[in-house]
C-alpha cells in the first residue's frame, strides 16, 4: 500500500488581500517546512469568483489549491467554512493546518480545532520542525514574559494560528504551477442560523504597520508622552510609521495598534530607527527581518544596541529634535 503523501495546509483568507498578507507569508513558511517532511504545502479557498486568489496563491509558492466556489459563499459564514473546512480535513488528513492571526482567524481556528480534536497554538511568532518530524510552534506565555515551544504528539493536524508580519512572502511567480481541485459545495450543507444582512467598510483605513518600509520606535528612554508623540513628526518626514513597547502602550503613550513585540504586531522595514528602546525580549521578538537598524540609546551596552547596525550613544529625545531639524533643513534646500 503506498504511503499518503504529507501535506501541510494553509487557509486563504483572502477578504482583506491588500492590506493583510498573511496568507502568502504562511505559504512561504510551509514552503520551507515541506522540504524538511517531504511534504506539498495545500492552500484551502472557499468563497465566490476565486480565480483570482487561486492564481495569486499558485504564484506564491502553493503545490496543489483546493477551491469551493459557490455564491452561498459570497460572504463569510463561520458555520459554513467551519462546516466545508472540518470536512476536508476528515477526507484528506493533512499533517498541519496554519491559520492567519487575523480577527478571523482568532475566531475559526479554535472552533475548528474543537471539531477536530486537536490542539492549536494561538499567535505563533515561530515555526519549525524537530529532527523526527513534528511541528515546533512558537508562541508568547505568562503575559508575553516568556516564549513556549509547543508539539502536538499525538493528534492530527497540527494546528496554529501565526501573527501578520512573522514570515517574508516569497516573491510572485506567474511561471508557478500547482494542481488546482475545484470541488462541489456538498448538497447537505445545512443552512447557518446566522444571516449577514448587510456590511460596509470603515472609513478608516486598516493599520497596518506590519507592512511599512520605515518604522520609528520609542521606548521609556522618551521620556513621557510629549517627547515620544514626536516620533510622528519624524515618521512623517521619513513616509515611515510610528511603533511603540509595551511599556509605552501600557502608559497611555501610544495605542495598542502601535505595539511592536511578541504581545503585538511583527515588523520587516527596510529601516528602523529605534529610540530610547533596551531591548526586552517581548519587543525586540517582534523585529522580524528588518533589514537595517539605527538604535538610540544612553546605555551602550543596552540589547538594542548590540543588535544594531548604527548605535548612537545619546539621549533619544535630545538627538530626535536634532535629526528632526536636519531633516526640515534638507527639504527646505
Amino acid at each position: 500500500m503506498a504511503m499518503k503523501k504529507k501535506s501541510i495546509w494553509v487557509f486563504g483568507d483572502y477578504r482583506n488581500y491588500y492590506q493583510n498578507r498573511v496568507t502568502l507569508q504562511l505559504i512561504a513558511r510551509a514552503v520551507d517546512l515541506a522540504r524538511e517532511i517531504s511534504a506539498e504545502v495545500c492552500a484551502v479557498v472557499v468563497g465566490h469568483d476565486l480565480e483570482e486568489w487561486i492564481w495569486e496563491y499558485t504564484s506564491h509558492g502553493a503545490n496543489r489549491i483546493l477551491a469551493i466556489d459557490h455564491p452561498s459563499l459570497t460572504s463569510y459564514s463561520t458555520e459554513h467554512y467551519l462546516a466545508l473546512m472540518e470536512k476536508l480535513a476528515r477526507e484528506r488528513d493533512p499533517d498541519i493546518i496554519l491559520i492567519g492571526a487575523t480577527d478571523f482567524g482568532r475566531e475559526f481556528a479554535p472552533r475548528l480545532a474543537k471539531r477536530l480534536k486537536t490542539g492549536l497554538s494561538a499567535d505563533c511568532v515561530a515555526l519549525d520542525i524537530t529532527p523526527d518530524g513534528l511541528l515546533v510552534q512558537t508562541a508568547p506565555s505568562f503575559g508575553g514574559n516568556m516564549l513556549a515551544e509547543i508539539v502536538t504528539e499525538h493528534h492530527r493536524p497540527q494546528m496554529a494560528t501565526v501573527r501578520p508580519g512573522t514570515f517574508r512572502e516569497i516573491p510572485h511567480d506567474n511561471t508557478r504551477t500547482a494542481v488546482v481541485e475545484r470541488l462541489p459545495l456538498p448538497a447537505h450543507l445545512t443552512a447557518p442560523r446566522v444571516r449577514l444582512v448587510e456590511y460596509e467598510r470603515a472609513a478608516q483605513k486598516e493599520h497596518t504597520i506590519e507592512n511599512a518600509t520605515v518604522m520609528v520606535c520609542g521606548g521609556r528612554g522618551m521620556g513621557n508622552k510629549k517627547n515620544f508623540r514626536k516620533l510622528d513628526e519624524l515618521a512623517r518626514l521619513l513616509g515611515g510609521d510610528v511603533g511603540a513597547t509595551r511599556p509605552v502602550v501600557f502608559s497611555g503613550w501610544a495605542g495598542h495598534e502601535s505595539l511592536v513585540g511578541q504581545a503585538g504586531k511583527h515588523i520587516k522595514p527596510k529601516i528602523l530607527f529605534s529610540f530610547g528602546i533596551s531591548g526586552a525580549i517581548q519587543h525586540t521578538a517582534g523585529l522580524g527581518e528588518a533589514d537595517f537598524i539605527v538604535a538610540i540609546n544612553k546605555n551602550p551596552q543596552a540589547t538594542m544596541m548590540k543588535m544594531a547596525d548604527v548605535a548612537v550613544v545619546a539621549d533619544a529625545g535630545d538627538w530626535l529634535n536634532h535629526l528632526i531639524r536636519e531633516l526640515k533643513k534638507r527639504i527646505r534646500e
